[in-house]
């Protein structure tokens, strides 16, 4: 009857970085993504709201104001395109 061994390696493999890892964004990547999340936040807050005490009175100045039809949605879009941005923008090579 034959046994079936496998070689055990003695090299352990570990999660440290190896030689000269070079990362996939710089920090003025990861600033700029901070950056446009904090848009799309701030867009989503004001974008909330507009409940009426009343569930019987619909108050249509509240609900479709400047800042919840126009305003929150321009800079939810600021803030996509800066996302988009910082994930297209190539790393700095001056490192």
């Amino acid at each position: 009857m034959a046994t079936n061994t496998t070689a055990t390696s003695k090299e352990t493999k570990s999660t440290a970085p190896r030689g000269n890892q070079v990362f996939l964004f710089d920090k003025s990547n990861y600033s700029m993504m901070i950056g446009g999340v904090i848009l799309i936040l701030i867009a989503l807050f004001m974008m909330a709201g507009g409940k009426s005490e009343d569930p019987h009175k619909f108050n249509y100045s509240e609900v479709y104001s400047f800042t919840r039809i126009t305003l929150a949605p321009i800079i939810m879009m600021i803030g996509f395109g800066i996302e988009i941005y910082a994930i297209m923008k190539k790393p700095s090579e001056n490192r």
